[in-house]
């Protein structure tokens, strides 16, 4: 009996056997953890085997895989948690990194109006005497009217070395056509001047990527550089995105103390927090239905710790957080993984933050009311500064 088990082919066969039943174990314990007995995983292998083995066709193996992934998160019943394909991961990547084809200009929406905030000198929008105030009408032949601000950023956007054609309007309503090569831009997230006429600044951030914090930072310097006395921060029709681009940003305008706490699903709470001694200037913010994520962490923060006002309408109310995990190098998962409150422990998900003063868009959309309201009570708390 000793020597049968001297056999080295006899051992390796037996540590294959002993290493195949260890993995499966593995498995099956992996598979109870998740689904508590490991039946219901069990029933979604067994499928899977039928289909793969018995159906009357070509079955794709990738699509079963993808299509299962995808009913996976669709099950949770969460909009926010999806997965990404890989046009969906690039995407993402392209929106959070900062880099696309393009053509430099920041827009806002006005109304029903697509007003350009900023063409960026040296980019290919600028050299195209696109310049900021002008209205964006039309790209490649189709009406903006028809479209979101996602949708018209998105048409815009394209290969690298690619033409876009826009029909726009100047100041002056006098309509024109450009044809525009788009090029690699670096996504500028925050774009901003002093308001004609005045020591108030503008300040205006479409979306918050690995970027935003810093670039808010040089330009708030630079309109401080130049007299600023008070700002105007603009986060109407901002998405959100990046929750650390959010947090760095109102850690520069709001005081010492909590911005936003994010408590996960096990109770767990983490608090982000500003060192800010003191409020610099008067602060003014803007927004909207389209406020959302990200934007409202900073719209909140200014709110509950009384740094500034809010001007516009209720924002979208989206305060969950959203942790992107990696399947392979092309293909994630996205999944929403935590709530945020605000400093005040208020939780906005689904209702959205008030402002402090509710302005209305005039359906005209000549006009930009919350701007105005802005502007007014910035003017009349500069002047009892002084």
């Amino acid at each position: 009996m000793k020597k049968f088990f001297r056999s080295p082919f006899l051992q390796l066969a037996l540590c294959c056997v002993v290493s195949v039943a260890l993995t499966l174990g593995a498995v099956l314990w992996q598979l109870g953890r998740l689904t508590g007995d490991g039946r219901e995983a069990w029933r979604f292998f067994r499928a899977l085997s039928i289909v793969e083995e018995s159906f009357d066709g070509k079955a794709d193996k990738h699509k079963l895989y993808e299509g299962a992934i995808k009913g996976l998160l669709d099950a949770l019943d969460d909009p926010y948690s999806v997965y990404l394909d890989k046009e969906d991961f690039a995407r993402l990547n392209e929106m959070t990194e900062g880099s696309f084809g393009g053509i430099g200009i920041v827009f806002g929406q006005k109304g029903q109006d697509f007003v350009v905030i900023s063409a960026l000198p040296g980019n290919p929008g600028a050299a195209a005497g696109i310049k900021s105030g002008h209205h964006i009408l039309a790209v490649d032949g189709k009406s903006c009217k028809t479209m979101n601000m996602e949708q018209v950023a998105a048409a815009i956007r394209g290969k690298i070395g690619s033409i876009v054609e826009l029909e726009l309007a100047d100041e002056k309503g006098e309509k024109y056509k450009v044809s525009v090569e788009r090029k690699e831009i670096k996504n500028p997230s925050v774009a901003g001047q002093l308001l004609p006429e005045s020591k108030i600044g503008y300040i205006r951030i479409a979306l918050f990527n690995n970027d935003t914090g810093e670039d808010f930072a040089r330009l708030y310097k630079e309109l401080e550089e130049q007299g600023m006395e008070a700002l105007v921060l603009d986060l109407r029709s901002n998405p959100g995105g990046l929750l650390d681009a959010g947090v760095a940003v109102a850690a520069q305008l709001v005081p010492k103390g909590p911005i936003v706490s994010v408590v996960d699903g096990k109770g767990r709470k983490f608090t982000e927090n500003s060192s800010l001694e003191k409020v610099k200037h008067p602060l003014a913010v803007l927004v909207d239905h389209g406020t959302a994520s990200a934007a409202e962490i900073v719209a909140g923060a200014v709110k509950d710790t009384g740094s500034g006002r809010l001007f516009g309408s209720r924002t979208f109310g989206k305060g969950s957080v959203q942790t992107v995990y990696r399947l392979d190098n092309e293909t994630a998962v996205k999944v929403t993984t935590a709530r945020y409150h605000t400093p005040k422990g208020t939780s906005i998900h689904n209702t959205g933050i008030e402002p402090d003063e509710s302005v209305e868009p005039k359906a005209d959309g000549a006009a930009d009311p919350a701007l105005r309201a802005a502007e007014k009570y910035l003017q009349q708390t500069v002047r009892e500064r002084r």
